[in-house]
């Protein structure tokens, strides 16, 4: 798959839409773990589309929350962007905001972990050691559960997300926690 963006450009892009860098951070948390789910997956020759359909995937939320998902469309349309690269972003908000429903395997792995990895984030910020190098499943579990906690990461989504995998919720939490222990302290 070709995504017609350089890497370069697509984080350009993003910082022209977005200037909260906890939106940026985010941005690129997810493409680095789609990057890492490319890898696993055996999508090696197609991680740089991996990675940046994670980074343009929020391309619009910032500045268009209540059109999230559909401006993003557009943006990226204007900008000559791959159609591809445009499905597969869109289709992180199938049944929420688009009715554009993720098909590829690396649209639904965008799915589930877009929330994931929020929620493991949130956990990694209540860790003393603050680190996700030592942090276990059954932790991300316990918070997982209490439904207040990172009330905004929506374990609907993550649970409908592992449900297009056809993943164990525990087997998509740990593979994410796996995938952001490559990048992440």
């Amino acid at each position: 798959m070709n995504a017609n963006i350089t890497r370069v450009q697509a984080f350009e892009l993003l910082k022209d839409y977005n200037k909260d860098e906890f939106h940026i951070e985010h941005a690129e948390i997810v493409e680095n773990t789609m990057r890492y789910f490319a890898r696993k997956l055996g999508y090696v020759e197609d991680e740089e589309f991996w990675g940046i359909v994670g980074l343009l995937h929020d391309l619009d939320f910032e500045q268009y929350p209540e059109e999230h998902c559909i401006k993003g469309q557009e943006i990226m349309r204007t900008h000559g962007i791959d159609e591809a690269v445009i499905h597969a972003t869109a289709s992180h908000g199938y049944g929420i905001t688009v009715d554009i429903k993720p098909e590829h395997e690396m649209e639904k792995v965008l799915f589930a972990v877009d929330e994931l990895t929020g929620l493991i984030g949130a956990v990694v910020l209540m860790r003393p050691s603050n680190s996700i190098q030592d942090l276990e499943i059954k932790s991300v579990k316990k918070k997982y559960k209490n439904a207040k906690f990172a009330a905004g990461c929506s374990r609907e989504v993550i649970e409908r997300g592992a449900a297009m995998l056809d993943w164990e919720l525990d087997d998509l939490i740990q593979k994410t926690i796996d995938a952001l222990k490559t990048f992440r302290d």
